[in-house]
């Protein structure tokens, strides 16, 4: 299997706010560094973790110009931006191929209330320099198939950047099964991957069996990622990586590995964190690991508010218990 930026760990980046609720992007940068310094193949901003919906279509556009000239600049500063892109391709494997994992990119998630922001906003993040884009169904309408499929094939086809469509029935309640992702694959070849977060991991042998290795699929639950990459995913759309970069790209290569025995100390250790990823005040549990990693802060934006009283003593609790049990942990990679 060809490495490209599906094929390894995309942190679903939080947005740092200011205590004035304004985007701080001068940690939103750093952060952004940090992530990649790690490993991570490219960045997916402005996702459900990213608080996307309480964000101005201006904001988006900030945000993204940030995160793409920070992984630019790490990407000058490793000697990454040098290595060779194919040409443009029309056929989906050259397309899903056009970038290699030596080139790391930006994948923002395209979320909006109507199709035609939804258009817009695919327009703006390929002219600001994103790689790719990460297509979410439509905001607060609940849509059938008929509706859902003609929302996403008005955005695939806006750019021709590769495509990974967001499945989260339980986030978003519109949920592509597996003969409706093969029928948008057989339609739309810059579709090139599947971010699969129904947290049925049979999903994942069911897409294979219908269209084999047509698309790449990578896990979007956290606390399913061992048991993803042994089903066949190949990539990992990560939450907790935010406070824990070291530790997730080292889980996800020994996963990738096959090193099953090897890495179980350190997934038992991880599980109780990476369930922070799975219930609803997901956002303020993983900034939280982030403060208190020193990674970032608590901070939020209304209408979510930070945890307290009974919430945020459990949250805490796990988060100290987990830090003072941390394993040692050594780069890895597969042979």
């Amino acid at each position: 299997m060809r490495k490209t930026f599906w094929n390894g760990v995309l942190p679903a980046i939080t947005t740092p706010f200011n205590t004035d609720g304004s985007v701080d992007h001068a940690f939103l940068a750093k952060h952004v560094g940090i992530m990649m310094e790690a490993g991570s193949s490219g960045i997916v901003p402005l996702g459900s973790l990213g608080e996307t919906a309480t964000l101005s279509f201006d904001e988006k556009k900030a945000v993204l110009q940030t995160v793409v000239k920070s992984v630019a600049d790490f990407a000058k500063r490793t000697g990454r931006d040098s290595a060779a892109t194919a040409p443009a391709a029309t056929a989906p494997a050259a397309i899903a191929a056009n970038v290699t994992a030596a080139v790391p990119t930006v994948i923002p998630g395209v979320a909006a209330l109507s199709t035609a922001e939804a258009v817009a906003f695919a327009k703006m993040a390929k002219d600001v320099g994103c790689g790719g884009l990460m297509v979410l169904p439509p905001y607060v309408y609940t849509s059938d198939w008929r509706e859902m499929k003609h929302h996403v094939s008005q955005v695939i086809p806006a750019t021709d950047l590769p495509c990974m469509l967001y499945n989260n029935p339980i986030a978003y309640k519109p949920d592509f099964f597996p003969p409706q992702v093969a029928e948008l694959a057989g339609e739309y070849a810059n579709l090139v991957a599947i971010k699969e977060s129904s947290a049925d991991i049979r999903r994942i042998a069911a897409i294979k069996s219908l269209i084999g290795a047509r698309l790449h699929i990578l896990v979007g639950v956290d606390d399913l990622i061992v048991e993803g990459i042994a089903a066949g995913a190949t990539g990992w759309v990560a939450g907790l990586v935010n406070a824990y970069p070291r530790e997730s790209i080292v889980l996800f290569e020994m996963a990738l590995a096959g090193k099953w025995k090897e890495l179980e100390p350190l997934y038992h250790w991880f599980l109780p964190l990476l369930k922070l990823d799975t219930i609803p005040k997901f956002v303020q549990l993983i900034k939280l690991t982030q403060a208190h990693a020193g990674l970032g802060s608590a901070a939020v934006r209304a209408p979510r508010m930070e945890l307290a009283g009974a919430e945020l003593a459990e949250a805490e609790n796990i988060i100290r218990h987990a830090n003072l049990t941390k394993p040692a942990t050594k780069p890895h990679f597969p042979s």
